[in-house]
């Protein structure tokens, strides 16, 4: 993970708030909707903020910062073996 020496931007895919949820709590701070706003149109964004906002009640986050890399410094604490360097 870039460890905030780096903006990541989650692109690719993106057709539902679960899909930007993914991307952001795998480290992206920025999420590109491009191919899903032309699939979906507009209807798109707010389906992808409700689904945000859903999540961060869900899991007692107050800000989408605080989403962002979250489970990729679990996989990283798992891979080794409790600690990160």
């Amino acid at each position: 993970m870039a460890a905030g020496r780096l903006t990541l931007i989650g692109a690719g895919g993106v057709m539902s708030g679960a899909d930007a949820w993914a991307k952001i709590t795998a480290g992206a701070a920025l999420v590109q909707v491009y191919t899903g706003f032309v699939y979906r149109g507009p209807r798109l964004i707010a389906d992808v903020l409700r689904h945000l906002v859903e999540k961060l009640q869900e899991e007692e986050l107050s800000t989408i910062d605080a989403a962002v890399g979250r489970d990729a410094e679990r996989n990283h604490t798992h891979s080794n073996g409790g600690s990160q360097p």
